[in-house]
């Protein structure tokens, strides 16, 4: 039986294809960010809770108050397999949002892994575990689940702005996210400067040590003055 859509809950979301998030899962996070013109990155603070954790897949956004739950849970119960759960949590690290039952049951309904601003809990157990949390931090002190949050709607995490179906690439150097729409047209950028910086770092390897663009970029700062070398 269909669900009548509410005021809080969204369930209908455009989602970018698998077929590209499975070739976006093979870039770093970092190609990913610099050939989306340095934007879409979350503030530092979000972190993988074990170094090795990656994930990518469309976001289903999760607005809360700070220290309350309950709309993570509703999300975990509509989003779909591969999706990316994403939470504004505020940046609030007085109590964690999520723990090992939670990101079980993540884990097993499919979702490809959790992004937080806010804290988790129950590290030994998630790290051992490896399904992919990132968060702003750890505490052990647990959450309420009384305060009504908003599921897929637009959302500002950690700076960055996310519509529901973008798509989100996540590895140890932090979180990136991308348009929907941008994301066959990144994906091209993104091979292409994987290619260019593949054959700087083989270059430098055969002796080409300086970076070819470096003096130029000294005059047009002004740096260096005409007739002036390195």
């Amino acid at each position: 039986m269909p669900h009548a859509e509410n005021s809080y809950i969204k369930r209908d979301v455009i989602r970018v294809a698998p077929e590209l998030v499975k070739q976006a899962a093979e870039f770093q996070a970092a190609i990913l960010a610099d050939v989306a013109g340095r934007r879409g990155t979350l503030h530092g603070r979000i972190k993988p809770v074990a170094p090795t954790m990656k994930v990518a897949g469309p976001a289903v956004t999760v607005e809360v108050r700070p220290g309350d739950n309950l709309a993570i849970h509703a999300a975990l119960a509509i989003a779909q397999p591969g999706d990316v759960i994403v939470v504004d949590g505020k940046g609030d690290i007085s109590c964690a949002l999520i723990g090992e039952i939670m990101s079980t049951q993540a884990e097993a309904s499919g979702i490809a892994g959790i992004i937080i601003d806010g804290a988790v809990r129950d590290a030994d157990a998630l790290c051992a575990n490896g399904f992919p949390i990132f968060s702003a931090g750890l505490n052990p002190c647990g959450p309420t689940k009384s305060i009504a949050g908003r599921v897929n709607f637009p959302a500002s995490v950690a700076g960055a702005a996310i519509q529901p179906g973008d798509l989100i690439i996540g590895d140890i150097d932090g979180v990136v996210v991308l348009p929907r729409e941008a994301v066959p047209a990144l994906l091209e950028l993104a091979q292409k400067k994987l290619d260019a910086e593949s054959k700087r770092i083989a270059a430098i390897g055969d002796g080409d040590i300086r970076a070819p663009w470096l003096e130029k970029a000294l005059f047009a700062a002004g740096m260096l003055t005409e007739g002036e070398e390195l």
